[in-house]
């Protein structure tokens, strides 16, 4: 399909309108939370109670608005992308993620971690090319690195969010825009040439990556396909299928916090990628969930020394 070249300002077109009964609990917040891309992430904005995202989907661009409303969520979407945005919109809610055969109950902590999170749901885009340019950025880096070079360059090279979006969101390039983003601009971003190559080899095959979401929601075959491509390694498959797919099996192996925050939490003490695995691995098929309740716990891990604040030395 011939790709056209949007429009720097959208119309916005017309407003579309769905309500999604979640059948349960739905934390909006907690289970939205793993999009944003730090707190001042153009294409991500909390208002009240309310969610609004600045999305790229296949079609075009689209503002979507997310209202809890009693025991559903109101949805609204606008731009050339709003009904495949709203045919989609429940599965960022967590549409189709099962927690139902997780069971932690013999574990004290995590036990009362789910107890206190009965609302959070593992979201999935349906967009990989989407998820995994940002993962990239993250490589090797912290967090506030990657987080500002996100802000800049979806200010220079996204697309403004269409309709009624608050002022300063912003759509996320496509593909083919991430294509065309000269080097010149990933370095005054802060992105060096090593990650950058890496996006590009991976916009070059974005038509095959979507097609790993006809795969399911992860897994070896999915995290396969990602990794194939040169740069790409375990953390940042995991770090996009966690979100693309809704994989909730994906623990981010190799990040800088995460086996520390999961030992200390399962154990009271630090371990390191092998640890974190081998105390998850009573969850096999839920890994990334138990994860997730960590961290929505409010659990943290003993603060020791400086903060870190050049490299993270996680694997990519």
């Amino acid at each position: 399909m011939q790709q056209v070249r949007l429009e720097s300002r959208p119309t916005g077109g017309a407003r579309l309108d769905t309500v999604y009964r979640p059948g349960g609990p739905l934390d909006l917040a907690a289970t939205l939370r793993p999009l944003q891309r730090g707190s001042g992430d153009p294409a991500f904005r909390v208002v009240g109670s309310d969610v609004w995202l600045a999305l790229r989907t296949p079609v075009g661009p689209a503002s979507v608005l997310l209202r809890r409303t009693g025991d559903a969520v109101a949805i609204s979407t606008w731009g050339d992308g709003a009904a495949w945005a709203l045919e989609h919109a429940p599965d960022l809610l967590g549409r189709g993620d099962d927690w139902s055969d997780l069971d932690v109950t013999a574990h004290r902590f995590l036990a009362d971690a789910h107890h206190r999170q009965p609302g959070l749901r593992l979201c999935r885009t349906n967009t990989v090319v989407a998820m995994l340019v940002p993962a990239i950025m993250e490589q090797k880096v912290t967090s506030r690195q990657a987080w500002g070079a996100w802000r800049y360059l979806l200010r220079r090279h996204g697309t403004p969010a269409p309709g009624p979006a608050p002022d300063g969101m912003v759509v996320p390039p496509s593909a083919e825009e991430w294509a065309r983003i000269p080097s010149w601009e990933w370095h005054r971003a802060g992105i060096e040439p090593g990650r950058s190559a890496t996006v590009m080899r991976a916009v070059k095959v974005a038509a095959s990556l979507e097609r790993t979401l006809s795969l399911g929601r992860g897994g070896a075959v999915v995290a396969a396909r990602l990794q194939s491509i040169p740069g790409i390694g375990v953390w940042t498959a995991a770090e996009t299928t966690q979100r693309s797919h809704g994989d909730p099996d994906s623990p981010s192996v190799g990040d800088f916090h995460v086996p520390a925050l999961v030992g200390w939490a399962l154990t009271g003490g630090p371990v390191d990628d092998d640890g974190m695995l081998e105390l998850l691995e009573p969850w096999r098929g839920h890994r990334h969930r138990v994860v997730r309740l960590i961290g929505g716990s409010g659990f943290r891990k003993p603060a020791f020394g400086p903060r870190m604040t050049i490299q993270d030395h996680r694997h990519h």
